[in-house]
């Protein structure tokens, strides 16, 4: 009789993994036959308990309720731990308790501090907390964009003595840095300073660049400092991000420490000092950077260090220069080339050598010009604005970070519920902000309506929209920090550095290209963007 239950419940095993395989590849409807077949088997082992509990946890949450029916009826040390995982990732949080309940009435209190340990809490806290302080919520969090909640279950797995991979840490410092949340990246970086081990060069790059992409070049000084060992990446990226964050003296002075150490530079380097000039508007250091590439480093320039030279003499207005340069480049120049210089002609208005551009970039690729205007990085004529008012644009947007939270505006927005306060906290500060210089910029605007339309047409670009949102939300004499989808115009530009000076606050702004540091009247760039 032993005998045939044990060989009885082989086969269950066995048909159980079976249809966890058909349900792994979304054969869903065999889960009807599966629970039969957990019906029909008395006298299950713990095993095969354990299984039946990872097949419908991967499933749908009405089935996985079902199981933990079957649970309470048959509690047992093996599974249980299974059936709080699952309860947790499926997030059915009221579930988990009651099985949690259940094995603590079964008098089996050993495996309860193995369920604690490893972090298979089930105690749902309020709404603006974490919900479980598992490995499997935190991975949500991360995926989902909520930095805040996954901050805060990294600490629940730490005090709980949960180990969290490098790898979560990357992929959580990335996010931070993507969305420039800074107050998130710093505790990101506790969190790996306590780990003390496996914390190699690379993981440290990770941090600077994490410091960088928020703009907080001083936090990222303090780690390249205290850092025992650099390599190519790590003076890559303060290089790069200084001069991305309007610091292209501070650049030129660390690629210069750089080479006095012995080091000698890659090709990827040269892209943050092309910028740094470009910050500093110092062209002919720039030109001496280039040319030492290949007679000192024996680098030879590619198509993109051609463009990047091109951006960098185009964005400081030396349009002559830079059709020169392309004109002598030793290599047939690419459409993407030809865009550059095509989009700073259209930057400084020189209308006639952008169209000069437009020519060119038709014969070598008409396709590609006609996806890019559609996209609205390029004017279809540059002499013949009134035809491009009629071609689609991408709208700008701007995501906002306020206390943690992010918000999102698109040009012209007006689905926010607060939208006409929004408005007419811009429309308030238009009379201060005349007073103090600014002129508006209406040929940004398009559309062919009076002067006065313009002008209140520029209220409603997505970063006008953001910045309006900050002053009234975040708290006085805070920074405040915007990303936006595309180049900022100048007409913004000019406006975020009257508003910086008229409230007294930083305006942090990262843009298609770089950083803008708006402060006390002053941007980073040096107007060179």
């Amino acid at each position: 009789m032993s005998q045939a239950i044990a060989k009885a419940s082989q086969t269950a095993k066995s048909l159980s993994h079976l249809y966890k395989v058909c349900t792994s590849q979304r054969y869903c409807s065999y889960m009807k036959n599966y629970t039969t077949l957990s019906s029909a088997a008395t006298n299950e082992t713990f095993d095969y308990q354990n299984a039946e509990s990872n097949n419908y946890g991967s499933n749908n949450n009405s089935y996985f309720r079902g199981n933990n029916d079957r649970f309470e009826q048959n509690p047992n040390g093996v599974s249980s731990e299974n059936y709080v995982y699952q309860n947790t990732s499926n997030r059915l949080y009221e579930e988990g308790r009651n099985v949690q309940n259940t094995y603590m009435m079964s008098n089996q209190q050993s495996v309860w501090g193995s369920l604690q340990s490893n972090g298979m809490n089930c105690t749902q806290p309020d709404e603006d907390g974490p919900l479980c302080g598992t490995i499997e919520e935190f991975d949500v969090f991360c995926k989902e964009g909520k930095l805040k909640e996954a901050v805060e279950v990294l600490g629940l797995l730490e005090r709980n003595n949960v180990s969290v991979d490098m790898n979560r840490y990357l992929f959580l410092m990335n996010e931070c840095g993507e969305t420039q949340a800074l107050e998130e990246a710093k505790h990101v970086h506790e969190h790996v300073v306590r780990l003390k081990s496996c914390l190699d060069v690379r993981v440290w790059n990770k941090v600077l660049e994490m410091y960088a992409k928020c703009g907080s070049m001083e936090d990222a000084y303090k780690v390249f400092d205290k850092m025992s060992q650099r390599n190519l990446t790590s003076w890559d990226t303060m290089i790069t991000w200084l001069a991305k964050n309007g610091h292209g003296e501070d650049a030129i002075d660390m690629f210069a420490e750089f080479k006095k150490i012995g080091l000698k530079p890659d090709s990827q380097m040269f892209f943050g000092v092309f910028s740094a000039c470009s910050v500093l508007g110092d062209m002919r250091e720039g030109l001496l950077h280039f040319e030492s590439m290949s007679k000192i480093y024996n680098i030879t320039p590619s198509m993109d260090h051609y463009r990047s030279v091109v951006d960098m003499l185009g964005s400081a207005g030396y349009l002559n220069e830079a059709l020169e340069f392309i004109e002598n480049m030793p290599i047939e120049p690419s459409v993407e080339v030809w865009e550059t210089m095509m989009n700073q002609c259209r930057i400084h208005g020189d209308t006639e050598l952008g169209d000069r551009c437009l020519e060119l970039i038709e014969l070598l690729h008409p396709s590609r010009l006609d996806e890019q205007s559609k996209a609205g990085l390029i004017p279809v004529k540059a002499s013949d604005i009134a035809k491009e008012k009629e071609k689609k644009r991408m709208s700008g947007f701007n995501p906002l970070e306020i206390k943690t939270k992010v918000y999102e505006y698109r040009a012209g927005d007006t689905s926010h519920p607060e939208h006409e306060k929004l408005y007419s906290q811009l429309r308030c500060l238009k009379q201060p902000m005349k007073e103090a210089g600014y002129v508006p910029e209406t040929k940004f605007v398009l559309h062919d309506i009076d002067q006065e339309s313009k002008e209140e047409a520029l209220l409603s670009h997505s970063e006008r929209l953001a910045l309006s949102q900050a002053l009234s939300t975040s708290p006085a004499r805070s920074p405040i920090r915007i990303i936006k989808n595309l180049r900022v115009c100048g007409d913004c530009h000019n406006a975020l550095k009257i508003i910086s000076k008229l409230v007294g606050r930083l305006i942090v702004a990262r843009d298609a290209k770089r950083f803008h540091h708006f402060e006390n009247g002053v941007c980073s760039c040096g107007d060179y963007w």
